[in-house]
């Protein structure tokens, strides 16, 4: 299979939608797919203070020839969601050829840190926030696959991807609300697997190991599975971005058809060989 020149990945083209496009997981999978020869939609949620992170990622995009189309939304959002395809959908539509999306990577992490058990009621998470939490991490991810599908945006040779964590079987502290939105987009993806089943397009997870993205070091007990995962990971390092972005491109490639519905673990053998 060809090679890019500045990368060990095969080449790919298309388009790819990521949603979470401006850090971690997000950010460097959006750079990877584009030296791997893909153009990006990029959907994000920045304040003004952040908002320049998706600026730098576009340029790197536009920088190795690829088209960048970013949107600073909440794609939680019903209306937003509508927005954004509605515009992706006419840009494609200009085009000479019928340009698809060929991979959809859901990498949103937004949620609750608030404990499930406090003193005090304001110390426990609410009903809110926990249905925020699953919305967010977990339901958005249905959502946005059912428009996509009925607007006819998807490659015949298209790849779901969601992320998840060992959070989804493990109680951390602090992890409750997302710990069970991880679990519901675990079931969300095999579910999507089987109804998708013989349209080419696929639906997997991905399992990275502990990695220090701005998300993760939020999380109350971040330092305790930082120290954990060094312990256990037989390469002696903590997962990185570009990790996961490498797999998420060789995992696209066409001949990858037969492989659905699956936790795929991204972890150098953090959590099966430590």
């Amino acid at each position: 299979m060809p090679q890019n020149s500045d990368s060990i990945l095969p080449t790919l083209d298309g388009w790819a939608l990521v949603l979470g496009a401006s850090s971690g997981f997000g950010e460097a999978s959006c750079v990877e797919m584009a030296r791997a020869g893909m153009n990006v939609v990029g959907v994000h949620f920045d304040r003004r203070e952040t908002a320049g992170n998706a600026s730098r990622i576009a340029g790197q995009i536009r920088a190795l020839g690829r088209e960048a189309w970013f949107f600073n939304v909440n794609a939680a959002d019903p209306a937003r969601r509508g927005e954004v395809l509605a515009t992706v959908r006419a840009r494609f539509a200009e085009r000479a050829r019928h340009e698809k999306v060929r991979v959809f990577l859901h990498s949103i992490a937004f949620g609750s840190l608030e404990r499930f058990i406090g003193n005090r009621s304001e110390e426990m998470v609410s009903p809110k926030q926990l249905e925020m939490t699953s919305d967010v991490m977990a339901h958005s991810l249905v959502y946005w696959v059912q428009d996509l599908w009925q607007e006819g945006l998807f490659h015949r040779d298209g790849r779901i991807f969601a992320l998840t964590s060992d959070g989804s079987r493990i109680a951390w502290g602090g992890y409750g609300a997302v710990s069970a939105a991880k679990a519901s987009i675990e079931s969300h993806v095999r579910q999507l697997a089987r109804e998708l089943a013989g349209t080419g397009i696929t639906a997997n997870c991905l399992c990275a190991g502990v990695a220090s993205t701005p998300a993760a070091r939020k999380i109350p007990s971040f330092s305790a599975m930082e120290t954990s995962a060094l312990a256990r990971n037989p390469h002696g390092r903590l997962t990185q971005p570009k990790d996961v972005a490498a797999a998420i491109v060789a995992l696209a490639q066409p001949g990858t058809y037969w492989m659905t519905g699956n936790v795929i673990f991204v972890d150098g053998g953090e959590g099966h060989c430590g």
